[in-house]
């Protein structure tokens, strides 16, 4: 026999099969023929591993979403990643942010209290986007890629073998009716051969799919520990968005807003951001646990007599010739002016006599 005849029998046999499996299952299906049922722990490990695959395709399809919320980024790292290749290093939102910030701040002028606070802003925003940058590398590399191993290794390995035993099932099956059919002797004695054939084979394909999905409990372990390295990446690029905006706030307390009514033009000394040693104020808390600062009794500072020397808590500009501008540690003269709003005193540089507002201001002894 050549390898032509060789090869001709075994399409002719593979076909045999397939028919014999498309029609057992038809029969299955229309109710006129029975069907071996797994054993309720295989069908328990079946279940469970079809649901890890769904949950597990879910989680990490909206952790990509997650982390890169542009579509065609997401498009073009998968082309990359199939194609082998390193996908080429884009700016990131944060950093594009902070890149126009800093970029209108040198225009405004660096020397201004908004262009120099936005170069400050932009800064910031280039710092949280490198945070971000790492917290994509991170999570890629300790939570994704797992993931991904299990839908596209593990899974696949154990799809393969559930298919066979249902192969194996069906071969099973179609054996037993062959059984039930047959009537001469001879062609009984060999559906009980193919009965037993069929019966082991069916057995031995059941425990290497049990031992395949009852590993579904280790898969989950791991998973398990990924999903910590995960929220430990999240955490430390929160923790450093937090402490980013934090020294930045405080940089901001710098430059205060002044703000003027439209009628009279009268101004109003601003709030800065915190200070439990600015004058006339007390420290309260807020829901969020930040510390403000809000006025309180200015007694002590309007009945004093004279003059009294104060320091400058932070930079102000002045907003029209009746205030005086202020920078920050400086010293200067106070003294209190009968009528004037009690948010203000009046201060005095060598020649230079103005406005301040005295939520800048901290008394010295």
């Amino acid at each position: 026999m050549n390898i032509m005849d060789f090869n001709v029998k075994k399409l002719a046999a593979d076909a045999g099969t397939f028919l014999s499996r498309a029609v057992q299952f038809t029969e299955e299906k229309l109710g006129q023929a029975e069907k071996t049922e797994l054993d309720a722990h295989l069908e328990n490990l079946l279940s469970k591993a079809e649901c890890t695959k769904i949950w597990t395709e879910k989680i990490m399809k909206q952790t990509e979403v997650l982390l890169q919320p542009n579509p065609n980024a997401r498009i073009e790292e998968f082309v990359y990643e199939k194609l082998d290749r390193k996908a080429p290093s884009r700016i990131n939102n944060p950093e594009l942010l902070g890149q126009y910030m800093i970029d209108a701040g040198t225009e405004f002028g660096p020397g201004t209290a908004y262009g120099n606070a936005l170069i400050k802003c932009g800064e910031t925003q280039k710092r949280i986007g490198t945070a971000d940058r790492e917290l994509i590398q991170t999570s890629a590399l300790n939570f994704l890629t797992p993931l991904r191993n299990f839908i596209e290794g593990d899974y696949k390995t154990i799809a393969k073998e559930r298919k066979l035993l249902q192969n194996k099932r069906l071969d099973l099956d179609a054996a037993k009716t062959r059984l039930k059919k047959a009537k001469a002797a001879e062609t009984r004695a060999s559906s009980e051969q193919e009965l037993r054939i069929t019966q082991s084979e069916f057995d031995r394909q059941a425990e290497i799919t049990r031992l395949l999905l009852e590993g579904i409990s280790s898969t989950h372990a791991h998973h398990l520990r990924c999903l910590n390295d995960f929220v430990e990446a999240q955490m430390t690029y929160y923790a450093q968005c937090y402490q980013y905006m934090l020294d930045l706030q405080k940089q901001l307390g710098s430059f205060p807003s002044v703000y003027h009514c439209n009628n009279n033009q009268t101004s109003v000394a601003p709030i800065p951001s915190a200070s439990s040693n600015v004058i006339g104020s007390s420290p309260l808390t807020s829901t969020s646990g930040l510390v403000i600062t809000s006025p309180s009794n200015l007694t002590d500072l309007k009945e004093c007599s004279g003059s009294r020397k104060a320091r400058v808590l932070y930079d102000y500009d002045a907003a029209n010739s009746t205030e005086l501008s202020l920078l920050a540690d400086e010293v200067i003269t106070v003294f209190s002016v009968v009528g004037m709003d009690s948010d203000w005193l009046m201060g005095e540089r060598g020649n230079q006599k103005g406005r301040v507002p005295i939520t800048y201001l901290e008394l010295l002894n």
